[in-house]
């Protein structure tokens, strides 16, 4: 998961895209940038690090004009190095462009590998280069045309802004995986991860770019267009699940709503004996809200999360991942001891994490420790833009939900049903969502994915 912010027609562009790109800051802590345009050219800024580490005054004031696009990034496809910070710039026939991506192309690797045989050069190793070298590549006249052209070659997850001296465009793919949604601050049009990051600026929620949906943004305003052929909509539930801020409209739905509808559908699917109900923080606490309203058991605030910690799922490290659990949570004891408590999480992935915490609850004094997840085991790795490449480190791929909380060390543990998280986001037949990290079922060939995968997938 990545964070994208472009705004165009505004004078302080570079700092409307600083303060857009700290609500985005969720989706991603590896580095940051800003590319924004004065008209003539193009100034460019990333680096590794937080948002606010990146940019200072000294910072922003090197980025004038009206116009800017930004990126945090969370690596899925490109080592987490300095050289695949975004945005992205490059030098073609027509001038200068700059491009940030959120999403992952599952063709990637053999179109590189293609490119690399007729003697393109990569500065990195980012998916989201093999889009840039296709574009420079196209004989169309307009940029649009250029990134059509590119884009009808890639297959996979992208919502895109582009921007030159004089226009930012906005992309999403067919199947509309990534969210993408547009504003309007006064004169202005904002381009936006989320709507959260509308708020913070101040920006008008319009609406969201649909599915396959261009919109290319100058001095004459907006202008849409659909060039690509229509599929069938696979927007990605674990934004619900997981990912989206709960203050976020997502896909036309409320994220803290719809969360708290899956802690609801999972207190009827899986019910406990329990004196409290609890939530792991940040993302899990509407669910257990939810979880907590539909089966009479008190809620309370049993864990407490350091804000100064990043979410440790989308750390790139094993190492830090492992470690900063005990930096993020620490359990009230006066909440837990003697209780019999359920506790409410979004996920489990690769369990390590969910083997910390519940030690940590019992070591504070509870009683007892029923876990209970508002989504489906996750058995199978996403391709389109959340870091699980490999299906072993999935827990619930190879372990059965016994198992996995005998190894956890929780009383029990109870998974929300693909049918229940269905019925929560509004869609019970699964014809407008992505669930393929919970059942398999790609909607896209998976020519980059690992071979053993990818005869799990289909055999």
């Amino acid at each position: 998961m990545c964070g994208l912010f472009g705004i165009h027609g505004h004078p302080e562009a570079s700092n409307i895209a600083y303060l857009g790109l700290h609500a985005l800051q969720h989706r991603g802590q590896e580095s940051a940038g800003i590319v924004s345009s004065d008209g003539k050219h193009l100034h460019a800024r990333r680096a590794m690090g937080l948002v606010q580490d990146v940019f200072g005054e000294r910072e922003l004031e090197a980025l004038p004009g009206n116009s800017a696009i930004g990126h945090v990034r969370y690596s899925t496809a490109g080592v987490s190095q300095a050289k695949n910070a975004q945005p992205l710039t490059l030098q073609y026939a027509g001038g200068k462009v700059a491009v940030a991506h959120n999403g992952n192309l599952v063709n990637a690797q053999a179109v590189r590998a293609r490119l690399e045989k007729d003697g393109a050069i990569f500065a990195g190793d980012s998916d989201t280069e093999v889009i840039v070298h296709l574009m420079a590549r196209s004989r169309a006249p307009k940029l649009e045309d250029k990134i059509v052209e590119a884009l009808d070659q890639v297959i996979g997850a992208y919502s895109l802004i582009f921007e030159t001296t004089h226009q930012i465009i906005g992309v999403r793919d067919p199947y509309g995986f990534r969210p993408l949604v547009l504003g309007k601050l006064r004169e202005a049009y904002v381009l936006a991860s989320e709507t959260t990051a509308l708020d913070l600026v101040e920006a008008e929620y319009v609406r969201e770019i649909e599915p396959g949906e261009m919109v290319i943004i100058d001095a004459e305003g907006l202008r849409s267009r659909k060039p690509f052929t229509p599929t069938r909509p696979a927007r990605c539930v674990f934004e619900y699940v997981y990912f989206a801020k709960p203050d976020s409209v997502l896909f036309g739905s409320s994220v803290y709503e719809t969360r708290k509808r899956l802690g609801m559908q999972l207190a009827q699917e899986q019910p406990a004996k329990a004196d409290l109900v609890i939530a792991v923080p940040d993302s899990g606490v509407p669910a257990a809200i939810g979880y907590s309203q539909v089966s009479g058991i008190p809620y309370d605030v049993g864990l407490i999360r350091s804000h100064y910690v990043g979410r440790t799922f989308i750390e790139p490290q094993q190492s830090i991942r492992h470690f900063g659990v005990k930096l993020k949570l620490s359990a009230v004891r006066e909440v837990l001891r003697g209780k019999r408590v359920v506790v409410v999480d979004d996920s489990i992935v690769r369990g390590t994490t969910s083997r910390k915490i519940v030690k940590m609850i019992k070591a504070a004094g509870a009683s007892e420790v029923h876990l209970r997840i508002s989504s489906p085991p996750t058995r199978w790795p996403c391709y389109y833009g959340i870091d699980t490449p490999v299906r072993q480190e999935l827990i619930a791929a190879t372990h059965a939900t016994e198992e996995i909380a005998q190894y956890i060390t929780a009383d029990s543990l109870g998974y929300l049903s693909v049918e229940g998280l269905g019925q929560a986001v509004g869609d019970p037949q699964w014809k407008s969502y992505c669930n393929a990290c919970f059942t398999g079922n790609y909607l896209t060939p998976l020519e980059s994915a690992p071979a053993a995968a990818v005869a799990t997938a289909t055999g």
